[in-house]
């Protein structure tokens, strides 16, 4: 890559990765405000020299053949990433679909070498089922401590509570993705787990010492940067100790003298979306750029218009505030990136199905959501067939469950034993359930971005403190969050079956649901729909 020949503009759109939809059409763009149609992204990938595109959305098939347009679009082969932190199949729909990191976690609390051989696992898979679709940059794995319950962001998608436990499966992760010719990102820095604000939403702060940011936060990085980590991404959070006046993503206290100088940090740092409402509320989109560049990052995340962006930075350089030397070695770091890729030698690949969601990954799956699952009560389960019996499945968000459709084993299994099924959205949960059923509960919380709680509103436990003293509940299944569990678990009698998994993917409901029922093994149709 010559980018000596570069105009100051050329190399400042290099330090800039956009938003776009998986999808190939305009018409099945989901969020509007953030993916541009076809038109205005083929203008600023062909014109504006940009370094990379972020994707969310489509099946696996669609996406090798939106990655391939995106790179014969731009004149400078681009890096293309994607939240991927369980797999493939948790963005694209057909590819391997892990469990949450969490899960890992709690098998390294029994089994710390196990844990570590199924995180190496899940980076090598997901980095080869990444490469078959033409992303080659992970935005994973998660280097955040969760031990706040009231996290609402981060929670079950961190490895776990303590340092030493995140800090070892980071590390296999990222030398299982090595294997191959992917980045990997540690994030969010210096440490997003002891918050219980969504920096979606809101600016969290952090009011720990240095003594605890470093022995608890900081750790599970330099795991990340020993094992070779080639991106760290910032957090939309403050810490006082550090700097009381900017957010990290601003900091150069934390950006260029904690990461770079102490920690000794030699790659690519990469913004969190700069869309989020944790940092848009600190200043201007452009001048939230120039500050984060000021502070020390290379790559800016979904600026709300690259256009404007570019020329933001263009006339801080041309003002003095940053030199067109600090612009060249974003420019350098992200070249050798590519070069680290084989970006500028490669031509354009064909979609190698036979590496999605292979059987062996699919097994590696189904072994960790056993290994992780957690259980007690009367089980299996004893159904009564006179009775008449409905499954009540509460979830988060009816309109964001891709974890959900009529064929599911959530919906389909109980189904086939003679359950009614009944969908409720968490926050509404305002008429009774009929008093004639019992019922099996089926719970899926989860802590996720913008929905500002990781756990049950207030609302919702009125609801299931009813349920129980009608004596209605026969059995309960909850999938994600550990903390939801805990919030049941004294509501349970001794004899009540339950069943808790952190994946909530079809594979891990299936799985629920037979040892719910202690299934026989099914026929090899049937585990074709359930597993």
């Amino acid at each position: 890559m010559n980018w000596t020949d570069w105009t100051l503009k050329e190399k400042i759109g290099q330090l800039i990765v956009v938003r776009a939809s998986g999808f190939l059409f305009d018409h099945q763009i989901r969020y509007p405000l953030w993916e541009a149609p076809e038109k205005p992204l083929k203008h600023w990938l062909k014109t504006l020299n940009l370094g990379g595109v972020i994707l969310l959305g489509g099946s696996a098939v669609e996406l090798a053949a939106r990655t391939q347009q995106l790179q014969g679009w731009s004149q400078t082969p681009l890096l293309i990433c994607a939240d991927i932190e369980e797999g493939v199949g948790q963005r694209f729909s057909g590819a391997t679909w892990f469990v949450p990191p969490m899960a890992l976690g709690a098998i390294a609390r029994d089994n710390l070498p196990l844990a570590e051989r199924y995180a190496t696992e899940m980076g090598e898979i997901t980095a080869k089922e990444a490469i078959a679709l033409g992303i080659n940059w992970i935005l994973a794995p998660i280097a955040d401590v969760n031990n706040n319950p009231e996290n609402p962001v981060i929670n079950i998608r961190a490895f776990g509570e303590t340092p030493e436990i995140v800090g070892a499966l980071v590390k296999s992760f990222i030398e299982g993705a090595k294997k191959y010719p992917v980045l990997t990102t540690a994030k969010h820095f210096p440490g997003h787990g002891d918050t219980a604000t969504d920096s979606h939403l809101h600016l969290p702060i952090i009011l720990h010492d240095l003594e605890r940011l470093e022995n608890i936060e900081l750790p599970p990085f330099q795991s990340a940067i020993a094992a070779g980590v080639d991106t760290v991404m910032t957090a939309h959070i403050r810490i006082p100790a550090w700097d009381r006046k900017n957010p990290a993503t601003l900091s150069p206290q934390i950006l260029t003298e904690q990461l770079r100088q102490k920690m000794g940090f030699e790659g690519l740092i990469v913004t969190d979306a700069l869309i989020m409402g944790g940092i848009t509320q600190e200043a201007s989109p452009e001048e939230v750029a120039v500050r984060a560049l000021v502070a020390g990052a290379d790559i800016l995340l979904m600026p709300p218009d690259p256009e404007q962006t570019i020329e933001a930075v263009y006339q801080a350089v041309r003002s003095g505030r940053l030199s067109e030397a600090r612009i060249d070695q974003s420019v350098e770091k992200i070249g050798q990136a590519k070069e680290k890729l084989g970006l500028f030698s490669q031509t354009v690949s064909t979609l190698d199905l036979e590496a999605l969601s292979t059987e062996s990954a699919r097994l590696s799956v189904q072994t960790m959501v056993k290994k992780s699952l957690k259980k007690g009560g009367n089980l299996p389960l004893k159904i009564e067939n006179q009775q008449p019996k409905k499954t009540l499945i509460i979830v988060n968000d009816l309109l964001n469950c891709d974890f959900l459709d009529r064929a599911c084993p959530s919906v389909l299994i109980p189904k086939s034993f003679g359950y009614d099924v009944e969908l409720r959205d968490q926050r509404l949960l305002d008429h009774e359930v009929s008093k004639d059923s019992e019922i099996v509960l089926q719970i899926f919380i989860r802590g996720n971005p913008f929905r500002g709680t990781a756990g049950l509103t207030p609302k919702s436990q009125s609801f299931y403190h009813q349920l129980f003293q009608n004596n209605q509940i026969k059995a309960v299944l909850i999938y994600g969050s550990p903390y939801v569990l805990d919030w049941f678990l004294p509501l349970f009698s001794d004899n009540l079956p339950w069943i808790f998994s952190y994946g909530q993917m079809p594979q891990a409901q299936a799985i629920a649901w037979e040892e719910l029922l202690d299934l026989a093994k099914p026929s090899q149709q049937d585990s074709d729909v359930f597993i």
